[in-house]
C-alpha cells in the first residue's frame, strides 16, 4: 500500500485484509501481520494488534488490543488504543464486488493528545503523515493493488471515546473527556476502495475526527484557565484596595 489505517490507526486494513485472504487457511494471523505491516508504513510507528478473530461463515469479527505508538518525541507512549473492533461483514456481498461491510463499531477507544508549546499535537502529525503516504490518485497505486477486491463500509462508529488531553506545554495542565461518538459513513463510495487502502482511509478520518473534537475542548480548556486568572487577578486588586 502506498497509510493508521484506521486510528487507529489501522482500523480497516484489518478488514480489507481479512477479506482479500478469503480463502486462507491463516487468515486471523494473517489479518493481524497485515495490520502491523500496513500500519508502520503509512504511520512510521510500530503498530501492535494482540488478536484477531475472523469469522467469515458468521458475517463477525473481531480485534482486540490495537496500540497505535506516539512519535518519539511525546511523552504519552501512545496516541491511540483500541480495546475491542467488532466488524458486521455482509455475507451475500463476498461473491461479488465491491464487498460491503455494514458496520464497524470501536467500542470505547482511547486517544491520547499532547500538544506542544509551538501548538502542534501528536495527533495532528501522525494525520499528516498519513496523509503523505497516501496515494494521491490511482495512478501512484502499487500494481498489486490492481488484482485487490474493492471494499465498501456503510458505517464506522468509534463510541465513547475516552480523551487524555495534555496542555502542560501550555501552561495549562492535563484534562480527561469522554468525545461523543463519532460516526463516519459512505467509506470507499458506491464503487469501494482496494483492501490495502481501506484502512488507511478510515483512520485518517477518524484521527481527523478526534482531532476536530479536541480542539473544542482544549479551547473550553484554556478559556476556563484564562477566566480563572482574571478572577485571581481581580481578587488581588480588591485585596490591594482594602489593605
Amino acid at each position: 500500500m502506498k497509510v493508521i489505517s484506521s486510528i487507529i490507526v489501522v482500523i480497516l486494513l484489518l478488514c480489507g485484509g481479512a477479506l482479500w485472504f478469503i480463502a486462507g487457511g491463516s487468515l486471523n494471523e494473517y489479518v493481524k501481520t497485515q495490520i502491523e505491516t500496513v500500519g508502520h508504513q503509512v504511520t512510521e510507528q510500530n503498530v501492535t494488534v494482540n488478536q484477531v478473530d475472523i469469522q467469515l461463515a458468521k458475517g463477525a469479527g473481531s480485534i482486540y488490543g490495537l496500540n497505535l505508538p506516539n512519535p518519539s518525541q511525546y511523552n504519552y507512549p501512545n496516541a491511540f488504543t483500541l480495546d475491542e473492533i467488532t466488524l458486521d461483514i455482509n455475507i451475500e456481498s463476498l461473491i461479488e464486488e465491491p464487498i460491503v461491510l455494514d458496520a464497524i463499531v470501536i467500542q470505547k477507544p482511547e486517544a491520547f493528545v499532547e500538544f506542544t508549546k509551538e501548538g502542534n499535537a501528536n495527533i495532528k502529525e501522525l494525520i499528516d503523515t498519513i496523509g503523505k503516504n497516501l496515494p494521491k490518485s490511482q495512478a501512484e497505486e502499487a500494481p498489486s493493488t490492481k488484482a485487490e477486491p474493492k471494499i465498501a463500509i456503510k458505517k464506522v462508529i468509534l463510541a465513547g471515546t475516552a480523551l487524555s488531553m495534555d496542555l502542560s506545554a501550555l501552561g495549562n495542565k492535563e484534562h480527561q473527556a469522554t468525545l461523543p461518538d463519532i460516526t463516519l459513513t459512505n467509506i470507499g463510495g458506491e464503487q469501494g476502495l482496494p483492501a490495502s487502502q481501506l484502512g488507511s482511509v478510515i483512520i485518517k478520518e477518524a484521527l481527523s475526527e478526534i482531532w476536530r473534537h479536541t480542539k473544542k475542548v482544549q479551547k473550553e480548556k484554556l478559556k476556563d484557565k484564562a477566566k480563572e486568572k482574571i478572577k485571581e487577578k481581580a481578587k488581588e486588586k480588591l485585596s490591594e484596595l482594602f489593605n
